[in-house]
């Protein structure tokens, strides 16, 4: 990483990584951690308290006037969400950054943090759902306007920023078309009209994608997904510099989406194997997207890092390898969808994706489907799509569910 030398006046409790000085990511996520308690503890303990005890009265009147740097209360900070938040800067290049409960939450406080009545925002089209609705039946209630862009239309995008304009949003690459646009270009265009762009990195990780080096302001992530890995906890995290993380902090202290201890705990420990496992899981994802490319009873396949993408060459550029999840159209619409889907016998059937198990989803009927079928259709989203998140099982096991389930 290039700028980590400016990123250690930022980071207080690391203790390992400053013996090692190391710019390897898989070092860098293992070996950084809390300072060690007298007991000299090998794995950072978890730290379940909601308070935390002042010397004298003066040390709480210093600390509440933020004069002093120490934590006060676990809806503020805990040992475990900086621990936490410090890995995550020093792997995507942040500065700075604010753990939240879930992922969700990650883009609710920072719309909230940065938005006020009047304001407009520019945003992907291809959005998760939940972020759907939050421009559409919140934000808009509270006087936010917005406009959609096309991913695969980058010339349309300057047009539509306007005096109030205040945020670009994007998520690539976006869940679940598997659209990508070129981070660089945004963030030319951002400095350009001076606005805010904020990219949700949560299907690339820092491991394979790391925006804020390619100009963004604000990096989202919800660690449910791929920093866990293992479908176990809920977690969000916003990363960026000092002075806008304190913008979001400011909000986040009142509003209270703050991410557990425990929850920050597992999310630190699975950031340990984060890019051991995002090398398998693109692995197996490759060669999945190049079977089903050619099984006759598939109309599409969407990956990055297949040449049939749209957007390969900007995937290439900007992302270190594909990515786990895998986008099709099974030929026949939602029928044939639901025949393979019922006919999986080791996929599991879910809203998530990012495990170790091999999931399958079915977006238009349940993480895309409040929006209206042309809404969808806008995006990509058929009655026959189906999001494969590629696990870490075999290989030959994955293929051979999938081709048994299209039989």
């Amino acid at each position: 990483m290039s700028n980590i030398s400016n990123l250690m006046s930022h980071i207080s409790i690391l203790i390992s990584y400053n013996i090692m000085k190391s710019e390897n990511f898989e070092t860098i996520a293992i070996r950084t951690q809390t300072e060690r308690s007298l007991h000299k503890e090998h794995s950072s303990p978890i730290y379940l308290t909601s308070s935390y005890k002042f010397e004298d009265a003066e040390e709480m009147r210093a600390l509440f006037a933020n004069e002093k740097e120490g934590n006060v209360y676990s809806r503020y900070s805990n040992p475990n969400t900086s621990e936490f938040i410090d890995k995550m800067c020093l792997l995507e290049g942040a500065e700075d950054g604010f753990a939240t409960a879930t992922g969700m939450a990650a883009i609710f406080t920072t719309f909230g943090a940065f938005l006020k009545n009047g304001d407009h925002i520019v945003s992907s089209r291809s959005v998760f759902g939940s972020t759907h609705q939050l421009l559409t039946n919140v934000f808009s209630n509270w006087g936010v306007t917005f406009d959609y862009a096309d991913l695969d239309k980058p010339e349309d995008w300057e047009g539509l920023i306007k005096p109030n304009t205040k945020m670009i949003f994007v998520e690539t690459p976006s869940n679940p078309g598997i659209d990508i646009i070129d981070l660089e270009f945004l963030g030319n265009l951002a400095k350009k009209h001076n606005q805010l762009l904020v990219v949700d990195n949560c299907f690339a990780t820092p491991y394979l994608q790391q925006p804020i080096k390619l100009g963004a302001h604000i990096s989202i992530h919800s660690a449910t997904k791929y920093i866990d890995g293992q479908g176990r906890v809920l977690g969000g995290i916003i990363l960026g510099t000092k002075a806008l993380i304190a913008e979001v902090v400011g909000f986040a202290r009142h509003s209270g989406p703050a991410l557990s201890p425990f929850n920050a705990w597992i999310l630190s420990k699975s950031l340990e194997t984060l890019a051991i496992r995002m090398d398998r899981h693109c692995e197996n994802a490759l060669k999945v997207a190049e079977y089903l490319e050619k099984h006759p009873k598939i109309k599409l396949v969407k990956y990055p890092f297949l040449p049939s993408h749209p957007q390969y060459e900007i995937a290439k550029k900007q992302m270190k390898q594909g990515g786990g999840i895998v986008t099709i159209v099974v030929d026949g619409g939602i029928d044939a969808a639901r025949k393979f889907m019922d006919g999986l016998q080791m996929f599991s059937i879910s809203a998530n994706l990012a495990d170790t198990r091999s999931i399958a989803t079915h977006p238009a009927t349940s993480t895309h489907s409040k929006l209206t079928e042309a809404q969808r259709n806008e995006v990509g989203i058929e009655q026959g799509s189906i999001r494969l998140s590629i696990g870490l099982e075999h290989i030959n096991d994955i293929l051979a569910d999938i081709e048994q389930a299209l039989a």
